[in-house]
């Protein structure tokens, strides 16, 4: 028979490995084969290619504020839509006053097929003198490790989420009202 000493012992165990297991995943999903940031995803929606293709040419118009001028390929015999665009990021100086910390540009792409659609997010480069692979910040080791990194991270999750989200909500199909018929 387990004791109460026993049980506490275990659960204070198994809490701190998994704490300790939480520290070490980044917070942004890394390809494991390149170690790049990688946002991807394969989602099943109904409707043939030129009407997923039109929905994602809906949701651009809604979501950037010049779409023409962030996608560079539009294509609908392929069901091929790639952009550039960039997101801003933010930290909290010691007067908890709110400052840029730069701007970080990325590639997506969104292909469509019959009955499905795919998004991939990838080359998130630091705006600066020389174009910063954002990557840099997974490594708390290297000698320049500042902790603004990890939440420079979260922001950036934070976003693509949420782009995400929002590309989801308008691949779906319209709902057809029903005719009031009285």
């Amino acid at each position: 028979m387990t004791t109460v000493k026993e049980l506490f012992i275990l659960v204070f165990f198994f809490a701190g490995f998994n704490l300790f297991a939480q520290e070490t995943e980044p917070v942004v999903p890394v390809d494991s084969e390149t170690g790049n940031i990688l946002f991807r995803e394969v989602i099943d929606e109904q409707g043939t290619q030129n009407q997923l293709f039109n929905r994602c040419i809906y949701w651009l118009n809604d979501f950037y504020a010049n779409p023409t001028r962030v996608t560079t390929i539009r294509d609908v015999n392929t069901g091929k839509v790639e952009g550039r665009h960039n997101i801003r990021l933010y930290y909290y100086n010691e007067d908890s006053v709110k400052m840029t910390a730069g701007t970080v540009d990325y590639v997506f792409v969104i292909e469509m097929k019959p009955g499905k659609y795919r998004y991939t997010i990838s080359d998130l480069k630091l705006r600066a003198a020389t174009r910063m692979p954002v990557e840099r910040w997974l490594n708390k080791d290297d000698p320049a490790y500042d902790p603004r990194w990890e939440d420079y991270l979260r922001q950036i999750a934070g976003f693509f989420n949420g782009w995400s989200e929002s590309l989801k909500a308008k691949m779906k199909p319209e709902v057809k009202k029903k005719e009031d018929d009285w």
